[in-house]
């Protein structure tokens, strides 16, 4: 089930929040938040959720003994390595065997395995250095791993963060129509921009054959915007959602494409995400305060294991290692590229992200700049560019805070907001094409 959905706008949210409302124990309502969150994961892979739950309970259980154990680190080892292990199993078995020159190994991704994995790991981390007290109720564990807004394309939500409101939270009518704010914004990212682009990106990156320069450019521009507007549309919708019942998600995104340098753009993309990686990787590394060889070491496995935790395939970890390289550069030259040079980056960085080898995404680079032999200019751009124009001037907008302006309005931003819930739904009710980048994930 995803938020942009018939079902889940029209018939899971609203009986959801009718039978979590009636409630009045706090312990009931969770349990209630739990058994809709398991529902809502089991409607498309009913198999898969008893492997989260299986995950859940054991990362519950190790926590547990390693709270009471006088080794607590031989307890993370092996809890870590149980969770690693479910990831090369069912993520990167397939592209593990293939490598090696065996037949590939085929096995069905569970959606969102790598979010509620880190998840997990987050907890069990969190319970080892002391920042949390393990959770004795097995259940209220469950339901900080499964809690649906957050479950399947995160963000990655940190135990420490949400611990006291599995109990203590306090609903208000304030919070919940911030709530419904913030999920109706994310709501229109998703169904009304990234939705079109990812039907112009589609097209030119997989039906095109020798797309011209323009052409080109025009397909990755189109890409750029569907990634941001997708899953920052979603982390809305998550936040949105978590506000309604009372938990608050950190911020996932803040306006990355505003960088002027590379550091600055990871800052500010997938926050989750890096934030994750900076506390339980390259911190407990040395982080910074080490020899430059050993911190370039840090740096090389942080974005190595972001490059694979996105996926099976090289063309992932070559776009980690364009980070790993751009990072350093700025690091020793001590200098910002500026807004041109960052965006020209993510650009290129995101078409070896949306490739499907390496080879073709280097070959859609080299169109992009006329390497190919292909035209500056033809006919196909210019019938795409009449056709897209509008909606990329939307989503050229949509990358800046332009928002908080309506802000400071608030029948405008009513009004807004209306309009844009209203041309959703009706969308939804209109068109099937709804893919998300990131439950591949």
């Amino acid at each position: 089930m995803v938020f942009s959905s018939g079902v889940f706008m029209f018939l899971f949210l609203p009986l959801l929040l009718i039978i979590y409302y009636s409630a009045n124990s706090r312990k009931v309502r969770n349990y209630i938040l739990l058994a809709a969150s398991l529902m809502f994961y089991a409607w498309g892979e009913p198999v898969f959720v008893f492997i989260m739950l299986a995950s859940v309970f054991v990362n519950w259980s190790l926590s547990l003994a390693m709270h009471k154990s006088p080794r607590p680190k031989l307890w993370l080892i092996l809890a870590v390595s149980l969770d690693v292990f479910l990831l090369g199993v069912f993520k990167y078995a397939g592209f593990i065997t293939e490598n090696l020159g065996f037949e590939r190994v085929n096995i069905a991704l569970p959606i969102g395995i790598s979010f509620f994995t880190f998840q997990t790991m987050s907890y069990v981390f969190d319970v080892y250095y002391g920042n949390s007290e393990p959770q004795r109720n097995p259940l209220y564990a469950a339901l900080y791993i499964s809690f649906f807004p957050q479950l399947i394309a995160g963000p990655i939500v940190r135990y420490n963060q949400i611990e006291s409101e599995i109990t203590g939270r306090v609903e208000s009518l304030d919070l919940f129509s911030e709530g419904v704010r913030r999920f109706i914004y994310g709501l229109g990212k998703k169904v009304l921009l990234a939705n079109f682009m990812a039907q112009v990106a589609d097209n030119v990156f997989g039906y095109i054959v020798n797309p011209s320069v323009m052409m080109s450019w025009l397909g990755a521009v189109a890409y750029t915007f569907q990634i941001y507007f997708d899953f920052s549309g979603y982390s809305d919708m998550a936040i949105g959602l978590g506000l309604m019942f009372g938990f608050h998600f950190e911020e996932n995104f803040s306006y990355p494409y505003m960088s002027s340098s590379i550091t600055e753009f990871w800052r500010r993309w997938h926050i989750s995400l890096s934030a994750w990686f900076r506390d339980y990787v390259y911190i407990p590394m040395g982080g910074s305060r080490v020899s430059r060889s050993r911190w370039l070491v840090n740096i090389f496995t942080v974005w190595l294991l972001t490059g694979i935790w996105h996926g099976a395939n090289w063309t992932f970890i070559l776009w980690g290692m364009i980070y790993f390289v751009l990072l350093v550069l700025e690091r020793m030259t001590g200098r910002k590229p500026g807004h041109f040079l960052t965006m020209l980056a993510v650009i290129l960085a995101w078409v070896i992200f949306r490739s499907e080898t390496v080879t073709e995404g280097l070959g859609y680079i080299a169109s992009m700049f006329g390497l190919k032999g292909n035209a500056f200019w033809d006919g196909g751009f210019m019938f795409y560019l009449n056709g897209t124009w509008p909606v990329m001037l939307c989503a050229f907008i949509g990358i800046f805070p332009a928002v908080k302006v309506l802000k400071r309005y608030s029948w405008l931003e009513a009004v807004f907001l209306c309009g844009v819930l209203i041309v959703s739904a009706c969308e939804l009710v209109s068109s099937s094409y709804n893919p998300f980048i990131y439950f591949n994930f």
